[in-house]
């Protein structure tokens, strides 16, 4: 039985289906958020009719409940504390779905704790995540479908995280637009573990001010107080919105709507993308006035700036968000990518080729595909056609090598050069080099193993 068949059932077994019950009224069901005045992919709907009842019911009516649960299936993701997947969930949710819901809505649930994870970051530092149970997921989903329509329409313009409809693209795309009308020197301000200092008291003063309903508003406090399970052990926690949950992002972004505002009241040019916050002006003395008045701003909601990471610099060749920024002629500010993603790039390329891994060059590049594909998505903003060709070359290079090296023996290279259709010059050439992968790897293999093989093989382009 699927989520929407089971949903369905167990609603209108406990006769909570229907407008009787606060069902609000909303477009046809969909895992697409529905912004006030458009779609977008990621979050879904569930804007109240005037008089249907409270945000918590609206949440929890069947329709919004199957658009939370299409994107939580989406979204995959790992078990939390009760070790329960989505497959396994969903079976349960079918017998315990109705004491669930009855209990929300008096006010009564309370969230299991979330499991810590820790994810290395490229810096040798770990960032911490807290993946909730699947159906805490659901819930905060189902709770951020009808929170969002609501409250991002009161944002900042200058506020591109985790926002329908944007995206880093357009922070980037801001932050170039300031450069290149003269403001060249950056306030880039990064707040030292932002994530794990949020102050919850702060937090729900500031949720008061946006959401009219006091059960939406025990249940946000409810997942907040539900503390961290490590190595078995429940931690209690006071601070911090652990990343992984739905709603995390919704609530560091209310959080740090009121330091955007501040900013704009000001005239100040700045983009922000989550807790990465920049802001251009025209000297370095403006630049140190700015900086030192957002201490005391975030100092107010208890927050610190990591003073090492923060700098009053010149906009160009700093990094925000994987790129930088430079000058090419005729005086256009261009973009890049930063050379730290590239040297991460690198790595994770060198990781997912290893030539010890035993693979066969279709499979290497079937694990290369979908990290290829993303990083050609997430850095096309990039201006740098020549560097885009120096990757593709490299990559092609590599993968070169490793099929040499699978061939290993100089016969079997020969063999297998000619029935790829080499010339027995360059296959007689290749086999008796065998043992130089690298430089064997480039000249005369590239006449056989050309761009055309890898297209056939699927591998993407970068250039």
């Amino acid at each position: 039985m699927g989520m929407s068949k089971a949903m369905r059932q167990t609603l209108e077994q406990s006769g909570r289906a229907g407008v009787a019950r606060g069902e609000a009224g909303r477009d046809p069901a969909s895992d697409e958020a529905c912004g006030p005045f458009r779609e977008h992919q990621g979050t879904g709907s569930a804007m109240p009719r005037a008089g249907a009842g409270t945000l918590l019911e609206a949440a929890l009516t069947r329709e919004n409940l199957q658009a939370a649960w299409k994107r939580v299936k989406v979204n995959k993701g790992a078990a939390g504390v009760d070790g329960l997947d989505i497959e396994h969930t969903q079976r349960l949710l079918q017998t315990t779905w109705p004491r669930i819901r009855q209990e929300l809505l008096e006010g009564k649930y309370r969230p299991m704790p979330v499991r810590r994870v820790m994810i290395p970051k490229p810096d040798g530092s770990q960032r911490e995540l807290g993946i909730p149970t699947v159906t805490d997921r659901l819930i905060q989903q189902a709770l951020l479908q009808v929170l969002q329509p609501l409250i991002d329409p009161t944002f900042s313009e200058h506020s591109h995280g985790f926002r329908p409809g944007r995206s880093a693209h357009d922070a980037v795309k801001a932050a170039r637009a300031y450069v290149q009308s003269g403001k060249r020197v950056v306030v880039d301000v990064d707040l030292s573990k932002f994530f794990d200092r949020v102050n919850h008291d702060i937090l729900m003063d500031r949720l008061c001010k946006r959401i009219p309903d006091k059960a939406a508003l025990r249940l946000i406090r409810a997942y907040l107080n539900a503390g961290i399970m490590d190595g078995g052990v429940k931690v209690e926690r006071h601070l911090g919105t652990p990343q992984g949950g739905p709603l995390s992002p919704l609530l560091a972004n209310v959080l740090l709507d009121e330091v955007d505002k501040a900013l704009q009241a000001r005239g100040y040019g700045f983009a922000r993308y989550a807790d990465d916050c920049n802001v251009y002006v025209g000297s370095m003395k403006a630049g140190e006035r700015v900086i030192a008045w957002l201490r005391k701003l975030y100092g107010k909601l208890k927050l610190q700036i990591n003073e090492a990471k923060s700098a009053v610099c010149s906009a160009l060749g700093r990094k925000f968000l994987g790129y930088e920024l430079w000058v090419a002629k005729g005086r256009e500010v261009k973009c890049k990518v930063a050379q730290k993603a590239m040297s991460t790039f690198k790595a994770r390329i060198r990781q997912l080729t290893s030539r010890s891994a035993g693979r066969s060059m279709e499979q290497v590049v079937q694990r290369l595909r979908p990290y290829l594909l993303g990083w050609k998505a997430y850095f096309g903003l990039a201006q740098t056609p020549k560097v885009w060709r120096e990757l593709d070359e490299w990559l092609r290079h590599r993968l070169r090598a490793i099929q040499l090296k699978q061939w290993r023996r100089g016969t079997t290279m020969h063999r297998e050069l000619l029935k790829l259709g080499a010339t027995p010059t360059v296959a007689r050439h290749v086999a008796a080099n065998g043992r130089c992968w690298w430089r064997n790897s480039a000249m005369a293999l590239n006449t056989v193993l050309t761009l055309a093989w890898f297209d056939g093989l699927g591998l993407p382009r970068l250039s």
